[in-house]
């Protein structure tokens, strides 16, 4: 099969560029997704993450290495491996980051890539049930609305005012800084993945062809210029030919990953694998940078908050009938509704902190089940300095990467963290709390920072937001230039979450989103 442009990855940024180039009825697309269709419906039932979340159940479910900052224990990276990527199984959650966030990508020498240059780019995609306004835009694919509201999550907002922060109506709005309830993607009680919002309504395009269950082996090179990949369907291997551009958003993952396969990458990961090096890049997999994030858990007696029990039992079959009928209540939750973005320090000039408000106990990813309810928030770093890698496991495209995060090996990642941690439990003691009875699972009588630390070290795991492994920039550690092409290769981007310099300063699907975005404009333009 041959195709104008081939896109390796149907997540996020994979759709959202399959949409835009299919647009031009002059050119050929090809989507590969390495996962099955989406049609699971704990895909679309918001609550039905819960499920996904600790399974392979279009998940990758990776697990990292041995973490030093975390007491020698292995992380867990779940991604998304169905159409819709990430987008399919994460927390449905909308935020940007901070405006100087993509500021610094700019100072880094990122032409394009200043807040005012991308913000336009974030409204394209956006319809924001406010409407459109300096903000926001109300005419684009992806819906982003209210999220269900809990009276727990209710309390918590109120009980965060009392602690003396500030309301925020609008995290993605003139500033982050506050507690308030989230935007999310979910539309009419559905999820609205990039797959429904961006996929779904130009699957009949002629020039359109969508290959799910295809796992990707390696990029085809021709000398220095990419020309198509070769990939396994049903067993069979094939050679997919790209005319124009081959086209990565396999994800932080996935994109470093293929780059080292096809020979693209540091001589050092590439020799002990005995694969041949094709083109020096030693940023290829370097620079892994994601959110370590801590949950307080909570057991509550109040039957309803999310948990098991023969009384919650009884209420979520009413709620699952309410559901299917209305598609609302707690099944069109997603769970995380309301949060804050605070300071650690009242001097710095960004947040440094965010917090999940979550209906139910979370505990190690939700494989950890309790019996009764509870209420848990999560609390995470948004600018840690600790900095991991990707790498090869092994030549076979078939073994996972080695994922090394690195979390928590900073100091000032820890300090932060265990300022975040005592901020969280003094929200937690407000009265408006107190009505649903919390005790705290793994902390409670711990005070010392000593104390303190130790349990950080215990639960601290990542919050899902992995980017960096293709950098963008100019130095020598960067992998792609400021229109994603990949250094020294020609016809080859990366467009997805990897090529973040920095981290953004909160969720990353709404700025993956964006960087879709951003690409296929530049690829449409050649």
């Amino acid at each position: 099969m041959e195709f104008d442009y081939l896109i390796v990855g149907a997540g996020s940024a994979g759709c959202v560029l399959a949409n835009r180039l299919s647009a031009d009825p002059g050119v050929t697309v090809g989507l590969i997704e390495a996962g099955p269709e989406d049609r699971s419906p704990l895909i679309h039932t918001p609550v039905g993450m819960a499920a996904i979340l600790p399974t392979r159940h279009v998940n990758w479910a990776f697990k990292t290495t041995a973490q030093r900052g975390l007491g020698g224990r292995h992380g867990y990276q779940p991604r998304g491996k169905v159409l819709g990527g990430s987008s399919s199984i994460n927390g449905m959650i909308y935020i940007r980051g901070h405006h100087d966030d993509y500021n610094d990508w700019h100072a880094l020498g990122n032409e394009g890539w200043s807040f005012d240059d991308v913000l336009p780019y974030f409204r394209k995609s956006e319809m924001h049930h406010g409407g459109d306004n300096d903000y926001h835009g109300g005419e684009g694919e992806l819906y982003v609305g209210p999220a269900h509201r809990h009276v727990v999550t209710e309390a918590f907002v109120e009980s965060a005012l009392r602690a003396g922060h500030v309301f925020n109506e609008d995290f993605n709005g003139a500033r982050q800084e506050g507690v308030g309830y989230y935007d999310v993607t979910i539309r009419d009680g559905r999820r609205w993945s990039t797959a429904t919002a961006f996929l779904k309504p130009v699957r009949q395009r002629r020039n359109l062809t969508v290959l799910t269950n295809t796992h990707v082996e390696s990029i085809v090179l021709q000398g220095e210029r990419a020309t198509g990949v070769q990939a396994l369907i049903k067993g069979t291997r094939v050679h997919l030919k790209a005319r124009k551009e081959v086209l990565l958003a396999a994800g932080s993952f996935g994109s470093p990953h293929l780059l080292l396969l096809s020979g693209i990458g540091p001589r050092a990961e590439l020799e002990p694998q005995g694969i041949a090096v094709r083109h020096e890049l030693p940023g290829v997999g370097q620079n892994l940078r994601d959110h370590p994030d801590v949950v307080l858990c909570y057991k509550s007696s109040d039957t309803s908050l999310l948990g098991v029990s023969l009384a919650g039992s009884l209420k979520m079959g009413k709620a699952t009938y309410d559901y299917l009928r209305h598609r609302r209540g707690p099944l069109s939750s997603n769970c995380a509704e309301a949060g804050a973005f605070l300071k650690t320090d009242a001097t710095l000039a960004r947040p440094d902190i965010q917090l999940h408000s979550v209906i139910g106990t979370v505990d190690d990813h939700n494989r950890k089940l309790h019996w009764g309810h509870g209420f848990s928030c999560h609390v995470c770093v948004l600018r840690p300095k600790s900095i991991g890698s990707v790498g090869l496991a092994s030549p076979d495209s078939r073994v996972a990467p080695r994922i090394d995060p690195n979390l928590l090996d900073h100091d000032d990642d820890v300090e932060t963290l265990l300022k975040g941690y005592r901020m969280t439990r003094e929200i937690i003691a407000q009265t408006p709390m107190a009505s649903f009875g919390l005790r705290d699972f793994y902390s409670a009588g711990l005070h010392s920072d000593e104390q303190l630390v130790e349990i950080l070290r215990k639960r601290t795991d990542t919050i899902y937001h992995p980017v960096g492994t293709c950098k963008m920039g100019q130095d020598d550690m960067a992998v792609v230039d400021s229109q994603l092409r990949v250094h020294g290769i020609d016809g080859l981007r990366v467009i997805d979450a990897s090529i973040m310099p920095t981290l953004v300063g909160g969720n990353t699907n709404a700025a993956a989103i964006m960087i879709g975005e951003r690409g296929a404009e530049w690829v449409a333009q050649g």
